[in-house]
């Protein structure tokens, strides 16, 4: 089997699951709370998730099992979204959740006025995070500080919308439905309550839900489960890696691998590699130290 293989078995000498699940989260859980969920499940202390998200919104969270935490830094960091936003309303959140705070009409656009107004909000941009985030603030999540009714000057942050698309708009309602494709650390929120601004009349986020992140996607998602249920088998790690380049381990090499021993590479290779075994299993990551030479960074299976 190749390096190329995105086989879901583990690293033999790897005690429990190893790998990826992919939930797909309800609303009205954290996300913190569907991490405690799988590791009762799985039985397992090592758990972790790439990318929160808010307790109403629904969606894809990838979850790593055992030592796959260590790949989260690792994963691809942009994400897809489809959500509604309700133009006339201004609320503390960015959206339904919080404390209506002006209510007004909304004005009669055709369809491209709506794609005109939405125009700006593309490609690279600067984006103010809504007051309950989790940004940090003198050392404390924004979040905690606006329930205390702290009003904070959040700093606006560079992120880029990759695509933003208008699929639906309902004038008599004031509600458009949007699909984003954004980098790490775009708020959806902060979309709706921008665009409400700009069109002068107010504008929070309905609804939303998650429909990639991570390299992973909706149709992998598994419902989360119970302890009594039948639990979903961890995907490979390999499946959201592909944005990285790999390298096949020889028997040699895989031993040096294994000790931490530096690797000497025929052609130049990209700063992070995926290094894996001869069958085709994840081996680690490795980093580039000179144009031919690969420093060990995440060993899975090391010896002694």
């Amino acid at each position: 089997m190749g390096c190329n293989s995105l086989s879901s078995r583990r690293p033999a000498p790897v005690d429990g699951p190893f790998g990826f699940v992919v939930i797909d989260k309800p609303a009205g859980l954290t996300s913190h709370s569907c991490v405690g969920r799988l590791r009762r499940c799985y039985g397992l202390r090592r758990v972790g998730h790439g990318g929160t998200l808010d307790p109403a919104v629904t969606g894809v969270l990838p979850i790593a099992l055992g030592p796959a935490t260590r790949l989260l830094p690792y994963l691809p960091g942009d994400k897809t979204y489809r959500g509604v936003i309700q133009l006339g309303q201004r609320t503390s959140t960015d959206d339904l959740q919080g404390e209506l705070l002006e209510q007004q009409d909304w004005p009669h656009l055709s369809e491209v006025e709506l794609k005109q107004a939405l125009a700006p909000f593309h490609g690279a941009i600067q984006q103010r995070p809504p007051q309950v985030s989790a940004v940090h603030v003198d050392g404390e999540r924004a979040h905690a500080r606006a329930r205390r009714g702290e009003v904070m000057e959040l700093k606006a942050r560079p992120v880029t919308l990759h695509r933003l698309e208008l699929n639906h708009w309902d004038p008599e309602a004031g509600q458009l439905a949007i699909e984003v494709h954004c980098s790490s650390g775009t708020y959806i929120r902060s979309i709706a309550r921008d665009l409400g601004d700009a069109i002068g009349c107010g504008g929070c986020l309905a609804s939303l839900r998650r429909t990639q992140a991570l390299g992973f996607h909706e149709h992998q998602a598994s419902p989360l489960p119970e302890a009594s249920e039948t639990l979903p088998e961890p995907l490979s790690p390999l499946m959201a890696l592909s944005h990285l380049p790999q390298h096949h381990l020889d028997k040699q090499q895989q031993a040096d691998w294994r000790c931490g021993r530096r690797l000497e590479l025929n052609q130049p290779s990209e700063d992070v590699v995926v290094v894996c075994n001869p069958d085709g299993t994840m081996a680690g990551i490795g980093h580039r130290e000179s144009p031919k030479l690969l420093r060990p960074k995440v060993v899975f299976d090391a010896a002694g």
